[in-house]
């Protein structure tokens, strides 16, 4: 099962809705400028009640994406020790767009999400939001798309954190295979079809 850090760029989004957390397995890294000097009380709190989950990490120094790097760097020094993550990093700055894209091609799960909200496991309820969230996983990933049918179910059990039953996976599937998003031959392979 893996790993998911969340990585908030709190320079660039102060999440008000970290109480969404609470009940989900998420390791938190709170990325705070060195100019920063004051947490609102009720992320404070909402943190705090993640225990030994949550971390600030204040950053030295000032510069054009210093907190960016540092981001970055921990995303590196986390992978090499944990190859089973998946890292969600909260921020606008689309800069992190070529690192997520870069971190894929190297088989690394990540993605980038404005607000905590987004985060697939977080926002679906309903097939059609968990038919949109692995779309646009599926659409992120470019070549590196599972090319067979056991990859893919792993790949969307995975995105759900692996809390989908049997019959829910198959049921996604099946309603990707419909609406014409991929098709499954007779070995298992499964071929895409994700902008119509």
């Amino acid at each position: 099962m893996k790993t998911n850090y969340i990585l908030i760029d709190y320079e660039n989004v102060q999440p008000q809705n970290i109480a969404l957390l609470n009940g989900h397995p998420f390791h938190v890294l709170v990325f705070v400028g060195a100019n920063q000097t004051k947490i609102p009380f009720e992320v404070a709190s909402a943190l705090q009640k993640l225990g030994e989950r949550a971390k600030y990490i204040k950053i030295n120094g000032n510069g054009q994406n210093a907190l960016d790097f540092h981001i970055a760097f921990y995303i590196g020094q986390i992978a090499e020790r944990d190859p089973n993550s998946f890292f969600h990093i909260i921020s606008n700055d689309t800069g992190f767009d070529p690192l997520v894209s870069h971190l894929k091609s190297k088989k690394i799960w990540a993605q980038r999400n404005t607000d905590l909200a987004n985060i697939p496991i977080l926002n679906s309820t309903s097939g059609d939001e968990r038919l949109g969230a692995i779309l646009k996983d599926l659409s992120g990933r470019g070549k590196s798309k599972p090319r067979k049918i056991a990859t893919l179910r792993n790949t969307i059990n995975s995105l759900f954190l692996k809390k989908l039953e049997e019959s829910e996976l198959s049921g996604l599937i099946e309603q990707l295979t419909k609406k014409g998003y991929l098709t499954v031959n007779k070995e298992g392979s499964v071929s895409y079809k994700l902008f119509k």
